[in-house]
């Protein structure tokens, strides 16, 4: 009798372990872990990732999923976002084709010198090659498993140094801080050195010397501080710009609950929209802030804007019968994208 009370006893305790551990597996929290580089209070992800996780949090479908934000760096450096998310380390990141040029240097195409002003040209001609089923999602962002959610192209970048310079001969033998091969091959016909670092690494580098300048758009001036840094700019010109990509893993999309992948979606041009449209309404106000540091605008003179102009153009054709001889479609990526500017 003792043998079949003990029995029934460790039965009763074998189920009621297995029904709090299945209780404390219904409980525990799903979170969505979304990282970047910028920091706190930069307008891209007040623009962007705010009122995504805003709008997410809104959604019945999210109901029990916890977001966490790690901005600054927080979760590694911005060269490794992708693999991060492509490890699951990180749900959706802030990746930067310049920075991960390597991997996916077809979508480095939009911050080639091309014939487009402000954000909202650029931005929407990239975005349709690179959402899903995009000509850049089947080449590049499907292959490397990661879905585009968000995208922005900078307005197009100025020069900005430390030192006086008057024309273009002057920047001859700078080191100038670049990021991606589009802007370095700029910046090699241009007789200068280029220095391929990540943003947050330049004002360090600005203040002790390492470089003589940047190239940057005036958006991104004010919140690294480093007009405070600088002399002389260029203004209206186009040097390259920049794109900045919010990905997640094509794995993770697959887990999340149908009304969030929908809300997304519908998330990612809205977003891309208002995200670059406000970019350009901002870029009066960072002007006027660059000038207040007692920044020196310098205009080129107009050999110096043909001999540009010879030089961006010949930039565009080296960087896709670069790709072309690699065995990647850098001429119809171009081709494609340039179509959409127009």
């Amino acid at each position: 009798m003792n043998k079949v009370f003990q029995h029934a006893a460790t039965a009763m305790a074998a189920s009621l372990c297995l029904t709090v551990a299945g209780n404390a597996v219904a409980q525990t929290p799903v979170k969505i872990k979304i990282a970047d580089s910028f920091p706190v209070g930069h307008y891209l992800p007040r623009y962007i990732t705010t009122p995504m996780v805003e709008r997410l949090k809104a959604n019945p479908a999210a109901k029990g999923i916890e977001f966490e934000y790690y901005p600054a760096e927080q979760m590694g450096k911005a060269k490794d976002f992708l693999s991060l998310v492509q490890s699951g380390v990180v749900d959706i990141a802030y990746v930067a084709p310049g920075f991960v040029s390597d991997k996916m240097p077809l979508s480095v195409v939009a911050e080639l010198p091309l014939d487009f002003t402000g954000s909202c040209k650029g931005t929407l001609a990239y975005w349709n090659l690179a959402k899903p089923g995009g000509l850049l999602d089947k080449k590049e962002f499907a292959p490397n498993g990661v879905r585009l959610l968000f995208t922005i192209v900078l307005p197009p970048y100025q020069v900005v140094t430390r030192k006086p310079f008057a024309n273009l001969k002057d920047l001859e033998g700078m080191k100038i801080r670049a990021s991606g091969s589009a802007k370095e091959l700029v910046l090699k016909k241009l007789k200068a050195t280029p220095v391929l670092m990540p943003t947050p690494d330049v004002y360090e580098s600005l203040s002790r010397g390492t470089i003589d300048g940047v190239l940057f758009p005036f958006n991104s001036l004010p919140p690294y501080e480093i007009h405070k840094l600088s002399k002389t700019s260029t203004f209206g010109e186009n040097f390259g710009t920049f794109v900045a990509n919010w990905v997640i893993s094509e794995k993770r999309w697959q887990t999340l609950p149908a009304g969030v992948q929908q809300d997304l979606t519908a998330m990612g041009e809205q977003l891309t929209r208002s995200a670059c449209a406000q970019v350009e309404k901002d870029e009066a106000g960072d002007v006027e802030k660059v000038k207040a540091a007692g920044v020196k605008f310098i205009p080129l003179s107009a050999a110096d804007k043909a001999s540009l102009a010879t030089v961006l153009q010949d930039v565009s054709t080296d960087w896709a019968a670069n790709l072309d001889r690699r065995g990647r479609a850098g001429t119809e990526v171009l081709n494609a994208f340039s179509a959409g500017l127009k």
